[in-house]
């Protein structure tokens, strides 16, 4: 998953001031190159318990019951430069519930937790380089960056190639949704087609009746068509 020549035009600069936690993170003095021997020191490792089809179905960890919200399905397929499938690669994701609330302790704004869901899955890619998840659509949140902050709907992605020093963060949102024009971390990106690459199209064949509907979400790790990513700039 190697740095492509023309990324910074599609892909998040370190530092947008916008988006006010970069001016404290974003780096103040030139990166520091690892050797490439670093790679090689561990592979990716998924957990001290194996994946199982339960891992990549978000609604299927309640303490009680099912979790509240719309429930979805979100398919794709994660590829190369050349649109070649990348088979057997780790995609873990994680978001807010249906009110758009995280688990987490610092997640304090007053809407409610839900029980049933905690809001993170994994699953690894197929022969064909398919990945699917089953969970509820998110809900935005405030998140204090300006007045009146607002996030649009999201779920976080990881992509996890052959050793650590290729993992890839990204978010993926969904398509109409008002807050989008208004999102500082999207609009960090300055090229409106590499913001189209993060939005899922929503895809009636993926559809179940009667179950969930259905958005398709490919992710490209490199290349000019390549998914804007998060610590890649």
């Amino acid at each position: 998953m190697s740095h492509e020549p023309n990324a910074h035009k599609s892909q998040p600069a370190l530092l947008h001031p916008a988006y006010k936690s970069t001016i404290l993170r974003a780096p103040h003095r030139p990166l520091i190159q690892l050797p490439q021997a670093y790679s090689d020191l561990s592979q990716p490792v998924y957990g001290h318990l194996p994946m199982t089809e339960a891992d990549r179905d978000l609604t299927r960890h309640g303490a009680s019951g099912e979790p509240l919200g719309e429930r979805i399905t979100v398919s794709g397929q994660v590829l190369d430069e050349a649109g070649h499938p990348l088979p057997h690669t780790l995609v873990e994701i994680w978001q807010a519930n249906a009110a758009g609330r995280y688990i987490h302790v610092r997640d304090q704004h007053p809407a409610p937790l839900d029980p049933n869901f905690i809001g993170a899955g994994r699953c690894e890619t197929d022969a064909e380089g398919r990945y699917s998840f089953t969970t509820v659509k998110p809900g935005a949140y405030p998140w204090r960056n300006h007045p009146n902050a607002w996030r649009p709907a999201h779920i976080h992605f990881s992509i996890f190639g052959s050793n650590f020093l290729t993992r890839l963060v990204t978010q993926m949102y969904f398509p109409g949704d008002p807050l989008m024009p208004h999102d500082p971390i999207l609009q960090g990106i300055r090229d409106a087609r590499a913001r189209e690459r993060l939005v899922a199209a929503f895809e009636l064949n993926l559809t179940q009746p009667e179950w969930a509907l259905g958005y398709q979400f490919d992710i490209v790790v490199r290349g000019p068509n390549s998914t804007p990513f998060e610590e890649r700039a």
